[in-house]
């Protein structure tokens, strides 16, 4: 998913834009009108991930155009080209969802660093921190599908069903926005994560994707060293339930992975595939309360900042080799928390 639509009733512009656009290896869609644009999308779904549409056209306008396209794909970046940019449009192209805007005359260096930057902000900005970010829109390609090493961290409440059964509806969605995915999220971007996905009350983290670090498996310990600690230091009273802390475990793997960008049409995520994942995840599931278990592979890469405990070696459903875990206990004295991160 590759395609990049220009949108523009005049050849002249679309001609530039063409020449422009194809050195950073997009495939280039042309049309002359908002009828035919909406026709490539629906003719081409999978293959169009970024449209760019005249604002001013001979019957449909730019931004009527870019609304029809994200009502066959939301997840597509739409961005508005104009030499008239006014509040007005700008209110009703931010109304209409419409990502960015480009201005006439262009600059070719400059429209193809804002193209970038729309179409990483439309899909990260809810998962990766602003510096990560800054680094993602040098480089494009680097949410594309391929293999990756990684370190991959869930983590999620002890004894949460029971929890939730006694608890009201809205004040159980309080709790868990305000005092467990808001600071944890905090937590992970502090420590430059990816926040992958909620799923229920557990919190799913990537480390090495979409950039990657020498330090990607200690990053992620720290996270959930300081993740435990907030939780311990959380004293929550509202309505039915009364917690001193927030009993969380954690599970953390190390290891060759599958990233990108990967759904349906109308809902992609970037994200990780493959049996760290779910080795991870299993560890997680396994974890008492406060504990942070970890594979010998992620063990290994911080052993010389990490104290940890070697625990009996366990067989996880679904993976054919017997994984050795370690428990963490703490930080080596010469080790911070939150040193250079």
């Amino acid at each position: 998913m590759n395609g990049l639509l220009i949108v523009d009733d005049e050849e002249g512009i679309r001609r530039s834009l063409n020449k422009a656009l194809q050195r950073d290896g997009y495939s280039i869609f042309l049309a002359k009108d908002g009828n035919e644009a909406i026709k490539i999308v629906d003719d081409d779904v999978d293959e169009i991930s970024i449209v760019i549409s005249d604002l001013k056209m001979p019957g449909l306008n730019g931004i009527d155009t870019l609304a029809a396209i994200g009502n066959i794909n939301p997840e597509i970046t739409r961005i508005v080209l104009t030499g008239y940019g006014t509040m007005e449009n700008a209110i009703q192209a931010t109304n209409e969802g419409i990502d960015g805007f480009l201005t006439k005359p262009f600059d070719n260096l400059e429209i193809r660093a804002k193209i970038r930057e729309y179409f990483l902000k439309k899909h990260l900005k809810q998962f990766v921190s602003s510096q990560i970010l800054q680094e993602l829109q040098t480089d494009p390609k680097s949410v594309r599908p391929r293999k990756q090493k990684a370190t991959i961290l869930f983590t999620d409440i002890r004894g949460f069903s029971s929890i939730s059964e006694k608890t009201d509806p809205q004040i159980l969605a309080v709790f868990l926005n305000r005092y467990y995915f808001s600071p944890l999220g905090d937590i992970v971007f502090q420590y430059n994560g990816t926040l992958d996905k909620h799923i229920g009350d557990s919190i799913m983290v990537i480390y090495g994707a979409p950039v990657s670090y020498d330090d990607d498996a200690l990053r992620a310990v720290l996270t959930a060293l300081e993740m435990q600690k907030r939780m311990a230091q959380m004293s929550v009273s509202l309505g039915s339930f009364s917690l001193q802390s927030i009993p969380t475990g954690i599970g953390i793997s190390t290891g060759e992975v599958v990233v990108g960008m990967f759904g349906s049409a109308r809902k992609k995520e970037y994200t990780v595939i493959g049996s760290e994942v779910n080795i991870a995840a299993r560890l997680e599931k396994i974890a008492k309360k406060g504990q942070i278990l970890i594979t010998e592979n992620t063990y290994q890469e911080v052993r010389h900042e990490i104290i940890a405990e070697k625990l009996d070696i366990v067989n996880v459903r679904g993976i054919e080799k017997e994984i050795g875990i370690y428990n963490v206990l703490g930080v080596k004295p010469h080790t911070s928390l939150s040193s250079g991160f």
